[in-house]
């Protein structure tokens, strides 16, 4: 029980309690933590997945308990997610770690962004059905390579268009478990796992946190939280391009 394990437990504690509430960020903030103390993107990317297969699966089960989870978009998520998080994986697990920092962190940058201007728009309430299967894919895909991204992408968007908030936070959850599973195989096939420390830590936070996250999916207001999700992911992003660049 060194500080860093405890700082490593916190870290996943708190992205998994912000993920379980608003479907999102347990990838990017994890990820943008482990950059900003110099993991590389690569390493990174494979630790933050390898600990969701244990934090996503207690989310999944809480989520369920709680009736958060839809079965239609559960299945049309699942399948276009694992295979958008094996080509992912595939595809960051062949290119250059440090140089790709700088361009990681834009792309949270920008993630982060799109979570804090959501946060302020009010859209009208009902199911969306179409075009599913191409953003889990994509949603998956750019989690693989970024460390995260799956929510951000995937929740969000369905929020924007006017899925409900709780269904949706919870069926991405759930589909959540098998995109991370997907994407820890391939990386544990071409890389191996080094960071036991920081996954365990990781791990244990999350998996202590999915309780009380998809409790909170249906007690706490969504906009002050996406607020604050934004601005941290924001902050974390530019201190890593800056640290990347000069």
């Amino acid at each position: 029980m060194t500080e860093e394990f405890l700082l490593y437990t916190l870290a996943g504690f708190v992205a998994q309690l912000i993920d379980g509430a608003l479907g999102m960020a347990y990838g990017v903030t994890a990820t943008s933590v482990l950059l900003t103390v110099g993991v590389a993107p690569v390493t990174a990317s494979a630790t933050v997945h390898a600990a969701e297969c244990f934090s996503t699966g207690a989310s999944a089960l809480s989520h369920r308990a709680f009736g958060n989870i839809s079965g239609f978009l559960f299945r049309q998520l699942v399948l276009p997610g694992i295979l958008g998080a094996v080509l992912g994986a595939c595809v960051l697990s062949s290119l250059p770690g440090d140089a790709l920092k700088p361009y990681i962190a834009a792309y949270l940058l920008c993630i982060g962004l799109v979570i804090f201007l959501k946060a302020f728009r009010t859209i009208p309430s009902h199911p969306v059905t179409t075009h599913l299967k191409p953003l889990a894919f994509g949603g998956a895909f750019l989690d693989a390579i970024g460390g995260g991204g799956w929510g951000p992408i995937v929740s969000s968007n369905l929020i924007v268009r006017g899925n409900d908030v709780r269904e949706t936070v919870g069926s991405v959850n759930a589909a959540e478990f098998f995109v991370a599973l997907a994407s820890s195989a391939v990386f544990v096939a071409t890389l191996g796992l080094t960071n036991w420390p920081i996954i365990f830590g990781l791990a244990l936070g999350g998996a202590l946190a999915a309780p009380l996250g998809a409790w909170a999916c249906h007690r706490l207001p969504v906009k002050p939280f996406m607020v604050l999700v934004g601005v941290l992911i924001m902050i974390l992003s530019l201190r890593t391009l800056y640290l990347s660049l000069f």
